[in-house]
């Protein structure tokens, strides 16, 4: 009790912290369960259940505890168990479980009666959710020890604890696993149909390569737990897990590998690995045809190369992503913190089969939290994925737009906008700006094109500044630019284009040795019936070249008069802006 007082208050609430997240995983470990002893030893031709007792009794079986996890053959003629409750015995009502759930059937025998425990088995009175359960017979003694035998089985021999249970614990220990079990499933479902609407949506294979790793690791997950059986009760898989399970781990890697080549780059950032990880896909995908052959000889090849293949594989992915991200991919991060611990509980269950780390029986339940939380991360480096190539694409469409040297709108893109607004707007009173810097080529020739530049950087600069935000301003070509003014009237446009003129010639900027200042001419044209961009274009220069005419550094606006008995033709109205 003094080593407790001694805790800080931050520290006894850390681990409170600690031991509630892992509670979720360890699933109930605190309920009170009866103490057992285990023993076991394989079948032998002409055993008989009494025979078993006998030996039991007197000892020749060989002991295990059966609250760690143990490992029984399957092979042969399986293996015969007996789980021996000890006191303070307790005659209520009682569940033994099996967890993790073998793939292989597990018969009990009792009272001269057996009974088939299996994940696929529909017909049992109770069903364990996550685990094989048994619901002790309430007339049975709570000393009279329980006889299992696992039954051959062409899986793999996982190992297993026992559990006896009060029928209350269990029932509230089964729901716990349901919510968690339910809600890992749920992450990995959310995140498949996240992904299926938008590799519909972007045309992105990537996201289908996601997509079907993450649903065919939940596959996995769905029948090592039994959670496609019950609560599921998807019947139609009964007597094909092992099948159903060995192909779903090849495509998961096929998958796998499909999407992190694009996810993380590796053209890019890994050219060289591409090749293996392109053959690991297409030899997953070629075992799988060959599980599902309905050949013996193929069948066999095929189990054969599964698990090298599954180890060389996720060296292979693992390899991979560490040298993407450390030639600067950022998904690769992404990648490996979703996958990395994955492998860590994948490498540790594989431990357990052979016998090793019989205490941590909650790396099955950890192995489905971590498929969600694999989703997540993945779901989440995919969202900065599908953000860096927007930002990417933007721009990419920013460069293109826009003039290099002014960073205003080019030509092309300002004829799109341009077009698009006399488009949308057909009653709108629109007014556009021809502008031509005088003398420029003078300048160009005394003080160089250098000089050149920085002037018209320094214009386009001015220009925008002068004009509205929603006013489209383009550098039309060499030194002349265009403005288009949106919802402008004559006399508007006339009072921007002298503003204009008048900023530019504030400038200052020196043409020649003349002290001659550089200077702007403006032409403008309104908007009139069944005008398009062109014919804009077109009487405005018309108008600009007029200013120029006229003395330069002025505004002219494009005009008609249309009269019964003359022909139309322009008028100009002039405007002189010249700064003394």
């Amino acid at each position: 009790m003094e080593r407790l007082v001694t805790v800080p208050t931050s520290g006894r609430l850390w681990r409170s912290w600690i031991g509630f997240v892992f509670s979720l995983l360890w699933l109930g470990l605190t309920h009170a369960a009866t103490p057992l002893n285990g023993a076991w030893r394989e079948v032998r031709a002409g055993d008989t259940p009494q025979t078993v007792m006998n030996e039991y009794r007197n000892g020749l079986l060989q002991s295990f505890n059966p609250s760690l996890l143990e490992r029984f053959p399957h092979s042969a003629q399986g293996s015969w168990v007996v789980i021996a409750p000890q006191p303070p015995w307790d005659n209520s009502e009682r569940v033994l479980t099996v967890y993790p759930p073998p793939l292989g059937a597990v018969t009990v025998y009792a009272n001269d009666k057996t009974q088939t425990l299996a994940l696929d088995d529909f017909s049992a009175p109770t069903h364990g959710h996550g685990r094989l359960a048994w619901h002790v017979p309430i007339e049975q003694a709570a000393s009279t020890p329980i006889l299992l035998k696992f039954e051959p089985s062409a899986s793999l021999s996982a190992p297993v604890r026992f559990q006896l249970l009060p029928w209350n614990d269990y029932l509230q220990q089964d729901a716990q696993w349901l919510v968690f079990a339910s809600a890992c499933f749920a992450v990995m479902l959310a995140m498949v149909l996240m992904a299926v609407c938008f590799a519909l949506m972007l045309r992105d294979v990537t996201y289908a390569w996601y997509a079907g790793y993450i649903v065919c690791y939940a596959l996995i997950q769905g029948i090592q737990t039994g959670f496609l059986f019950h609560p599921l009760e998807w019947a139609w898989l009964s007597g094909m897990m092992v099948m159903a399970g060995s192909a779903a781990v090849a495509l998961s890697v096929a998958f796998a590998a499909l999407f992190m080549m694009r996810f993380c780059e590796l053209q890019r950032y890994a050219p060289l690995l591409r090749v293996p990880i392109v053959a690991l896909a297409v030899g997953m995908i070629q075992l799988v045809l060959m599980r599902c052959s309905h050949i013996a000889m193929l069948i066999d090849v095929a189990q054969v190369l599964l698990n090298p293949l599954l180890m060389i594989g996720a060296t292979l992915l693992l390899t991979a992503a560490i040298v993407a991200a450390a030639r600067g991919s950022r998904q690769a991060w992404f990648f490996l913190a979703g996958w990395t611990p994955l492998l860590l509980l994948t490498a540790m269950t594989s431990a357990q089969v052979n016998g090793a780390l019989p205490e941590l029986d909650w790396l099955n339940d950890a192995s489905l939290a971590g498929g969600a939380f694999e989703a997540l991360v993945l779901s989440l480096g995919l969202a900065d994925r599908a953000l860096r190539l927007r930002h990417d694409r933007d721009t990419v469409r920013v460069l293109a737009d826009h003039d290099s040297l002014t960073n205003v709108l080019n030509r092309r893109a300002w004829s799109e906008r341009a077009s698009s607004l006399l488009a949308s707007t057909p009653s709108r009173s629109i007014a556009l700006l021809f502008l031509d810097l005088d003398h420029f080529k003078l300048l160009n020739d005394y003080q160089g094109h250098n000089t050149g530049d920085r002037a018209l950087i320094a214009v386009a600069k001015a220009l925008a500044t002068e004009l509205r935000p929603s006013d489209l301003l383009c550098r039309y070509g060499g030194e002349e630019f265009v403005a288009l003014l949106d919802g402008a009237v004559a006399q508007q446009a006339m009072q921007v284009a002298t503003r204009l003129c008048r900023r530019v010639h504030r400038l200052e900027i020196p043409v020649s040795a003349d002290s001659q200042l550089l200077s702007i001419s403006i032409g403008i044209a309104m908007r009139q019936d069944g005008d398009n961009v062109e014919s804009l274009l077109e009487r405005a220069d018309q108008a600009m070249y007029d200013a120029k005419l006229n003395g330069r550094n002025r505004v002219c606006l494009y005009a008609e008069r249309m009269s019964a008995n003359t022909h139309s033709g322009p008028q100009l109205h002039v405007v002189e802006t010249r700064e003394r």
